[in-house]
């Protein structure tokens, strides 16, 4: 990542600055979208650019002065030619600006963006066929700070939740995800993904309630899955029902469905799922997602 994009002008990256009175800095007040393209096209930019609007209101950003979803798509295409991209790994950052040291009751007018773009993640064709490994941590999914959990520059808790990660030997190996159980002691979310797993021929993911992101992708294969006729709730759910599961996958933007097909305890003991492989369900909404955006392939993930 060679060239960014700072408030809409390209530059190098290790040039591009941010005031040290920046509230994004001083006080964690800002927002970022990660998405990712397909044949150069960013797919579902509309909803991130929803979200982060709702984000910005709560936290009293202006947003006349962020760009348009047309505006964006121009941003984005400069950015992967500028930096020698065909697909992109895209993050786009809109921080409140600059203000006075303390804290404001009123409106941040001057916020600031940066749209950064990457070459995607390798993943190999085996991480969609026969899964990853989920391990239960210790750190717990904090509240939000509001009335809903907003994709904000605050990440603390995620960090501590990677770094808890790392420390697990077997995980490590595996390159597993982390699971966060909220404050409850019900299933959340992983460090950087959304957790459904499916019973019966039945789908379940837990309620935003528990604490979790309402992500762009969650929401989608909650879409895709109803049209489809699958039976979907959303509810408070334990570490015993995911045991329980039949089969278990994450959404992410970036990796899109990823199935899990190996839980491990905070004991280290392993509880394998569907098989060793990506269950039925988990395998008709990937291929419902990737016609979706374009990318599938009739023999992909057989």
């Amino acid at each position: 990542m060679k060239r960014i994009l700072l408030n809409g002008q390209c530059m190098d990256a290790q040039a591009a600055v941010v005031p040290v009175m920046d509230h994004g800095f001083l006080y964690g007040m800002g927002l970022f979208e990660t998405f990712r393209t397909y044949r150069g096209e960013p797919f579902l930019l509309g909803r991130h650019l929803d979200r982060l609007a709702q984000g910005c209101e709560i936290l009293g950003i202006r947003m006349n002065t962020l760009p348009d979803s047309r505006q964006m798509r121009e941003w984005i295409r400069k950015l992967m030619k500028a930096n020698g991209l065909e697909e992109a790994y895209i993050r786009y950052t809109v921080s409140a600006g600059e203000d006075v040291l303390g804290l404001p009751a009123g409106m941040y007018s001057k916020p600031s963006t940066v749209l950064m773009a990457k070459p995607l993640p390798q993943t190999p064709d085996q991480l969609y066929t026969h899964g990853k490994a989920l391990q239960l941590l210790s750190t717990r999914r904090n509240s939000p700070e509001g009335s809903i959990r907003l994709k904000s520059l605050h990440y603390m808790n995620n960090i501590l939740a990677k770094r808890e990660l790392s420390a697990y030997s077997e995980a490590a190996r595996l390159h597993a995800e982390g699971l966060m159980l909220n404050t409850d002691g019900y299933l959340s979310e992983g460090i950087v993904s959304n957790l459904f797993f499916a019973k019966n021929n039945q789908l379940y993911t837990p309620d935003t309630a528990c604490g979790l992101l309402p992500g762009i992708t969650r929401g989608f294969v909650l879409e895709l899955a109803i049209a489809d006729g699958i039976r979907c709730e959303e509810g408070f759910y334990t570490w015993e029902d995911l045991k329980q599961a039949d089969e278990i996958w994450l959404t992410t933007s970036i990796q899109e469905l990823v199935p899990v097909t190996r839980l491990i305890d905070d004991s280290g003991a392993t509880i394998p799922i569907s098989g060793g492989r990506i269950g039925p369900i988990t395998d008709k909404l990937l291929r419902l997602y990737r016609r979706q955006t374009g990318g599938y392939h009739e023999n992909d993930y057989i």
